[in-house]
């Protein structure tokens, strides 16, 4: 990241929505760093990995508002003054979706077009960067995916996410709310839920390993995706944030090569000096909503950005396992 682009971010007042999660608190810290001012919106609702813990260290150096994005009195409020908006709270769980579509529909959808308004009233000179999903494009039809891709998603989630994605380009063009959308791929790193398997695949792999548990892989393991360690991720948005050529955009992010679940594993048991893994029959609410190999290509942000990841697979997974093997105890029970 030059710097340039490092010193645009001194003195912003920045939101982050979903501020305690995974990606926001990531990109909180480095934030701080920079020398903005930085408020967290945060529900802190259990499942949807909002913790303190996150913001160990920086706890003191920003505003913390437990707000719910679905409550439009907040949000009126709260996108008053600020220069730019991370937007990434969202339920993201695809099973859960399936489950219970409404409450998807109102996080991922409807508290979307809630957030827009309060722009379009309160503060029509912020700049949005949105944090989308790879669900949307559903089973690929070619790999790697490029963002004219069809769009054909396969649960509820991608659908809602998928709105509200183009509510944001909607925005950008008609009320001149400056807009990006970035799609994301498989991020992972430290600061993900750990509690339980549905927020990805990579953090239960990872839980499961420190445990000394046997890593159950869904399907023959060959299935092929990209992964962003979150350090990548957190610039890429940085870089979004900055650039205005970028307003009213869509693009996908993306590593390469891909890599297969198998070979995740065995480079987590190699870091790790031990563990296990099988191979076992999709359970069939999964497999229904699978969508076999995935991996994007991301040409396109880069040839704008010049962005590209850094962190490699093995470096990315024994970073990820080093920091819970010393924080575990503040991402799930004993």
């Amino acid at each position: 990241m030059n710097n340039k682009i490092k010193d645009f971010y001194r003195n912003k007042k920045i939101i982050i929505t979903g501020g305690l999660g995974f990606i926001g608190s990531n990109l909180a810290i480095a934030l701080v760093d920079l020398g903005a001012i930085v408020t967290l919106i945060d529900s802190m609702i259990p499942e949807y990995g909002g913790n303190l813990y996150n913001i160990k260290g920086i706890e003191n150096k920003v505003n913390l508002n437990y707000s719910d994005v679905r409550d439009e009195h907040s949000m009126n409020f709260l996108v008053r003054g600020s220069d730019l908006m991370f937007n990434l709270a969202g339920q993201v769980s695809h099973i859960d979706s399936m489950k219970d579509p409404y409450t998807d529909l109102e996080i991922n959808t409807r508290s979307q077009l809630s957030i827009l308004e309060a722009c379009r009233k309160h503060n029509p000179d912020i700049k949005i960067v949105f944090a989308s999903t790879r669900q949307i494009y559903g089973k690929p039809e070619y790999l790697p995916v490029d963002e004219k891709h069809p769009l054909r998603p396969t649960d509820v989630n991608g659908i809602n996410k998928m709105a509200g994605e183009w509510y944001h380009v909607l925005y950008n063009n008609i009320y001149h709310i400056k807009t990006v959308c970035l799609r994301m791929t498989n991020t992972y790193g430290p600061r993900l839920l750990m509690k339980h398997n549905k927020q990805g695949f990579i953090g239960w792999f990872v839980r499961q390993i420190i445990e000394g548990k046997e890593i159950r892989i869904f399907g023959d393991g060959k299935q092929l995706r990209d992964l962003n360690y979150i350090d990548d991720v957190a610039e890429a948005l940085l870089v979004a944030g900055y650039d205005d050529f970028l307003n009213g955009k869509i693009f996908n992010l993306g590593n390469s090569p891909p890599i297969s679940l198998e070979e995740i594993v065995k480079i987590l048991i190699k870091k790790n000096g031990s563990g296990s893994y099988c191979l076992v029959p999709f359970p069939e609410e999964n497999k229904k909503i699978d969508i076999g190999d995935y991996y994007a290509s991301y040409t396109a942000f880069k040839n704008v950005t010049g962005w590209e990841p850094k962190i490699t697979y093995e470096e990315g997974l024994q970073r990820m396992l080093f920091y819970y093997k010393e924080n575990w105890k503040y991402y799930w029970e004993e």
